[in-house]
């Protein structure tokens, strides 16, 4: 997906920067700057946005409020009916987000649901920050909760001996999760103006455990790395 988002991004920039060399030697005579082309400028990251993360409920948002305001300066609809329906459609968006993430996220779901939460550890951070680094340790579950303030959960030099379920909080804040090498992680993610940021790319390796990550992010952020 990072990929097409590239190409995408790359393209867009190819198209103004040659219409501009076209106006600038007098080839030609194109107009970019039509009436409400700064939308674009909430249009176009909101569409790589949900290419990036189409489980993220703030790019489909941000697309909704772009996409109306450039009809509005298109005099399509009118800026009072896009006052009215921005706070409700964005609670719709938000609210089907929630109750499919479990569909979308199936087989992740099921897996998270199967797996023993005996002996989850429990971190947390409200108005302040929050290091633990497990050393040597056996690594089972772990609960991070992140509001306002941040939580950094460093596992490197954890024994991952089984499959195991961190369940991250991040409400105006940020977690951070620091995984070992020889793991896989597989993340279900909800995001409100927010969002899961997973760079472990997963390797199929026999015997290879698994590390299930499920995240919650209302304006603030959870980071695997």
């Amino acid at each position: 997906m990072r990929k097409l988002s590239n190409i995408i991004w790359g393209i867009l920039f190819i198209f103004i920067g040659s219409i501009w060399a076209l106006n600038a030697t007098g080839i030609a005579d194109i107009d970019i700057f039509f009436d409400g082309w700064w939308t674009l400028f909430i249009i176009v990251p909101s569409i790589i946005g949900i290419i990036d993360n189409p489980k993220d409920s703030s790019g489909y948002i941000f697309l909704f409020i772009g996409t109306c305001l450039l009809l509005a300066v298109r005099d399509i609809i009118s800026f009072s009916l896009i006052a009215k329906l921005i706070v409700p459609i964005s609670l719709i968006l938000i609210g089907i987000s929630i109750i499919f993430k479990d569909t979308i996220n199936g087989k992740i779901s099921k897996k998270i649901s199967q797996i023993d939460k005996n002996g989850t550890e429990i971190y947390t951070a409200t108005f302040s920050e929050n290091r633990a680094r497990l050393s040597n340790d056996e690594f089972k579950n772990a609960r991070l909760d992140a509001t306002f303030g941040g939580v950094t959960f460093d596992m490197r030099d954890c024994n991952i001996t089984e499959d195991g379920v961190i369940t991250a909080s991040a409400i105006f804040g940020g977690v951070t999760i620091l995984v070992p090498n020889d793991v896989n992680v597989k993340v279900k993610s909800t995001g409100i103006f927010g969002g899961t940021d997973n760079r472990v790319k997963n390797q199929s390796e026999e015997g290879r455990k698994t590390i299930y990550i499920d995240s919650f992010a209302l304006f603030g952020g959870v980071e695997i790395r």
